[in-house]
């Protein structure tokens, strides 16, 4: 289990939707300097590093603020619009979401040593950097699976799906409408392979259930409400299994899709050396230890790598890895009339269900 550190949460009614805002006071004597920092990331995953960079900075407070992805792209593009300060830095999980900010001129130009070492795949412009390494897994309830192997694959999915009734309202995957990182990685789906259309037919055959939110899907798989979760983010997946035995990880066989946790600073930042030292420390050597270590998100410069041990069966193959570029490309996704189109042919899919 992870050790928390201090820290005090408090819910701020005039926040944009409600954010959740955690304050990390200086490590010694009255703060010189605020970073505000505005995430998809639970605070308590990012703790870790948080504290690691204030120990690097003992005068320095950090408020971090906590919204979904939909929440901080529509919080951080009305600031930018108005040119007003919204936060030093802007983290998501949502990189397509984040591409259009940064393309949209809401960030600022990074040094050098900032991404130094990334991969092409995992930075753009010199603006948008990926602090992460997380494949989208399959999780599922190992209880249910005990007396046969879980689908490996997404061709072993839909024929499971085809062959038992028992997957019908026990299946779980992200409500790709309100979750950012579910619309990109169910666009990102639609445009790799020939099954999404049979798929996504199998889901909704199966009634499956839609979620915003991570956790809420991990929760239900392990305690057997669900039997599978579908496109979960690898990082929480890991996480949890550590120290929940009941739920089951696989990275699917046919291909696997990595997503870089992306930031900027913004535009309108009030500390924006701060802000660039922080994605700095994110990305070096000590920063990519804490990735890896104490939050189960691993680094692009080493990802894979690190994946293998993670992974059960030698099932992280590099070969069927393929990360998210960061490129324009991932502005199509977010093209109001195809996005209505594939949100169109998902509600025909799936419509809506009780969780």
């Amino acid at each position: 289990m992870r050790r928390f550190g201090l820290f005090f949460l408090a819910l701020l009614a005039l926040q944009p939707a409600d954010a959740a805002e955690t304050r990390l006071p200086p490590r010694e004597g009255e703060a010189q300097a605020q970073l505000v920092i505005e995430s998809t990331t639970d605070f308590v995953i990012f703790e870790p590093v948080l504290l690691a960079f204030q120990q690097r900075h003992p005068d320095l407070a950090i408020i971090y603020r906590e919204l979904t992805t939909n929440e901080l792209a529509a919080h951080v593009t009305a600031a930018c619009e108005e040119e007003r300060f919204v936060a030093d830095v802007v983290i998501s999980s949502s990189i397509d979401q984040q591409l259009k900010l940064v393309n949209d001129g809401c960030g600022l130009p990074l040094g050098a040593q900032a991404h130094a070492g990334l991969p092409d795949w995992a930075r753009w412009r010199e603006e948008l950097v990926g602090l992460t390494f997380e494949p989208a897994v399959t999780v599922f309830n190992r209880a249910y699976f005990s007396r046969r192997p879980p689908p490996r694959s997404r061709f072993e999915l839909i024929d499971l799906l085809r062959e038992s009734q028992d997957f019908v309202g026990r299946i779980g995957t992200y409500d790709i409408e309100s979750s950012g990182v579910g619309y990109l990685f169910a666009f990102q789906d639609a445009l790799q392979a020939s099954t999404w259309g049979r798929l996504v037919e199998s889901l909704g055959r199966n009634r499956a259930r839609l979620f915003c939110c991570t956790a809420e899907i991990l929760n239900r798989v392990a305690d057997g409400r669900l039997l599978i979760g579908y496109n979960v983010l690898g990082s929480y997946a890991f996480e949890h299994a550590a120290h929940d035995p009941r739920l089951g990880i696989v990275l699917p066989s046919d291909y696997t899709l990595v997503m870089a946790r992306a930031a900027f600073v913004a535009r309108a930042a009030r500390q924006p050396a701060l802000a660039e030292a922080f994605i700095t420390f994110m990305l070096s050597p000590e920063g990519r230890e804490i990735l890896s270590t104490d939050m189960a998100l691993l680094s692009p410069v080493d990802g894979a790598e690190r994946l293998e041990a993670l992974a059960e069966d030698g099932t992280a193959d590099p070969q069927t890895l393929r990360p998210i570029a960061m490129t324009p490309a991932l502005l199509v996704g977010l093209d109001g009339a195809k996005r209505e189109i594939f949100l169109e042919q998902w509600r025909a899919a799936l419509p809506a269900s009780p969780r």
